[in-house]
């Protein structure tokens, strides 16, 4: 891919070593070198806008958070998907009924009506606590949700979605999932960012692990899935790289000639 212009990334498993929780120097040293290189690098993850990392001395061109339902660069928003008001209602109602807490995710707020495991492990991934509050039912009505998250296994998936009509789960771990609006995901989002720069499905490559990434991987020219990815992804891949922890995105640009 010689006329590759911008790459995609998922954060958990994809830059940072689940195990280790941290990005290492070689790939810091890959999204340095593809800047300077006049590439565009931008986040794709299911993460907040609150629990994106900031790597030292990278800067990235855009942030696709909640899997895409909300994404935006240093001039503002570039694609805002909330879901149905109605949906959230129902799967609040749902989870209640199955005695699943779960976390609205707003522009701003992570707000949650309770805490099990799941969704506490859930959230250590990104460091974070959850936070329970008074006013959760109030975040429901009033404000704009992008996401909800709540700890799930996939037997209950169907019981969780019953009676939902405009939203889907996203997920790339076996305890818990994002809920996220079945117009958007990454793939969408990735359509409306190539749009927003002008550029072509050919000229975009991404990296992912988890499932939720695999929209993302078939929305670009190249779509490479980690060596630690699900299968179900390495299927959908273009190519497999090298683990996380042997810096395979580093060891896959370099071998193409991108970097």
């Amino acid at each position: 891919m010689e006329n590759v212009k911008i790459v995609f990334f998922d954060i958990d498993g994809t830059l940072i070593d689940m195990e280790r929780k941290e990005i290492t120097s070689k790939t810091i040293e890959a999204l340095t070198m593809l800047r300077q290189n006049g590439i565009r690098i931008c986040i794709a993850s299911g993460r907040s806008p609150m629990q994106v990392p900031e790597f030292r001395n990278v800067d990235f061109d855009a942030y696709l958070t909640y899997n895409g339902s909300y994404c935006y660069d240093k001039h503002g928003v570039i694609f805002s998907n909330p879901l149905d008001r109605e949906d959230v209602r129902r799967i609040i109602a749902n989870a209640s009924a199955m005695n699943r807490p779960l976390s609205l995710a707003t522009k701003n707020r992570l707000a949650s009506n309770g805490a099990d495991k799941d969704l506490i492990d859930y959230y250590a991934f990104a460091k974070i606590s959850v936070d329970v509050v008074p006013d959760f039912y109030e975040v429901a009505e009033n404000d704009e949700v992008f996401q909800i998250m709540v700890g799930s296994r996939k037997e209950e998936y169907a019981s969780l979605m019953d009676g939902v009509r405009y939203a889907k789960i996203a997920t790339w771990w076996d305890r818990a999932v994002d809920i996220i609006p079945s117009s958007g995901g990454k793939g969408i989002a990735i359509e409306k960012i190539l749009r927003y720069y002008h550029l072509e499905k050919d000229e975009a490559m991404a990296f992912g692990d988890g499932n939720n990434d695999i929209e993302m991987l078939k929305a670009v020219g190249k779509g490479i899935a980690m060596g630690n990815a699900s299968e179900e992804l390495k299927e959908a891949a273009s190519d497999v790289c090298l683990s996380v922890k042997n810096d395979g995105i580093c060891h896959y640009l370099k071998d193409c000639g991108i970097i």
